[in-house]
């Protein structure tokens, strides 16, 4: 074999890359499609790896740690691709297990900060119709997935019930966006959360760990994709032993409180006038925001315990979270979650979303 006939597929092999180079350094607009073609496509890839690596490590008997190794694959080769490095900050937090874990959620991107943190033995949750679709059903059920039934309030209550007895059987974690929804904007915040998370760690009796990614809002939005480092915090484990149905809500609120709060000051700064307010995301209900407010109203949060104040009794303590609510504010605060299935939000560039208001995984196509 010549030289010439090893180098000319080389050369062939070459020029789209090169041409691809060249084309993302003419114009930024150019740059974001080139990048946003290669974001996509080591999704695409990493999603056949993923099908083989949960083949495999479920035939040696190491199921729960798929998407372990799919998440890293993932984010050697894109974060590499893109010349984006995620640093964090408090890793230390993500070996608590069994635990919720929680995490703020902004585009599609996030699947490259998963990539470089999601633990081992994690799992995630999806509704049960997914569980029989072609390839993605079986990727989900080797990997460990914990499928939930959003039929009907009764049914999904139960659902989550169940979820938290199987991660402490299993002794597993499991990975949910409380904000249920993408939240990507300049501002440095956060949607309100959804409960579900909060139901299952409760009832469980298991830690949450909350993770913040910064706003990447510099690096990455529509028509923008540029290289760079982003941040992400992990904070201590907020133990909930000894809680009950009636502490759900405002252990969600503090622990939104603790994340923004890590948001902002982990975020570059953007300045914006003293006079602008915060666009209301096109995705969120006033009444939802309306709720919350009435909640502080009533429920200051000097009745909530600080972090400090969490993490300074050990993650064997509990929290002296109020306990003055009725069960039947409980029950209102279940039904209110599943009361009814998410349906597909209106302007996905794909025309389909696979996450769940939940906080269930995984993202489809960018919605901006």
């Amino acid at each position: 074999m010549s030289v010439l006939s090893v180098i000319k597929p080389l050369a062939y092999l070459s020029l789209p890359v090169f041409a691809l180079h060249t084309l993302s350094n003419a114009s930024p607009v150019a740059r974001y499609y080139v990048r946003l073609g290669t974001y996509l496509s080591t999704v695409g890839i990493c999603s056949i790896w993923g099908i083989l690596v949960a083949i495999g490590m479920n035939i040696i008997g190491n199921s729960f740690n798929a998407n372990y190794v799919v998440a890293r694959s993932f984010y050697h080769i894109a974060g590499r691709m893109l010349g984006i490095k995620l640093v964090v900050e408090g890793e230390e937090h993500l070996e608590t297990c069994p635990a919720i874990l929680v995490g703020n959620h902004q585009s599609m991107l996030d699947i490259l900060y998963l990539g470089r943190i999601f633990p081992k033995r994690t799992s995630i949750m999806a509704k049960k119709e997914l569980q029989w679709m072609p390839l993605l059903g079986q990727w989900m059920s080797l990997s460990g997935a914990i499928f939930v039934d959003r039929g009907n309030n009764t049914k999904a209550i139960q659902s989550l019930s169940a979820a938290g007895q199987t991660i402490k059987a299993r002794h597993t974690s499991l990975w949910m966006f409380p904000e249920g929804t993408r939240s990507m904007r300049e501002h440095h915040d956060m949607l309100p959360f959804k409960k579900g998370a909060f139901h299952i760690a409760v009832e469980a009796g298991i830690p949450i760990v909350p993770v913040v990614c910064e706003n990447y809002w510099r690096l990455y939005r529509k028509g923008v994709f540029e290289s760079g480092t982003i941040k992400v915090k992990v904070l201590p484990p907020i133990p909930t032993t000894g809680l009950t149905a009636t502490d759900v809500t405002a252990l969600s609120v503090r622990v939104r409180e603790i994340m923004v709060e890590a948001l902002r000051e982990i975020s570059v700064s953007v300045p914006t006038p003293i006079s602008a307010k915060p666009p209301l995301p096109e995705n969120i209900d006033p009444s939802e925001m309306a709720a919350e407010q009435q909640l502080r109203e009533k429920e200051p949060l000097s009745a909530i315990p600080s972090l400090a104040s969490i993490t300074e009794a050990g993650p064997d303590a509990t929290p002296a979270l109020p306990e003055s609510r009725s069960e039947s504010r409980a029950s209102t605060y279940a039904s209110e979650d599943f009361s009814a299935p998410s349906s597909r939000h209106e302007g996905s560039e794909a025309g389909i979303e696979t996450e769940e208001d939940e906080g269930m995984v995984l993202v489809g196509r960018p919605r901006q």
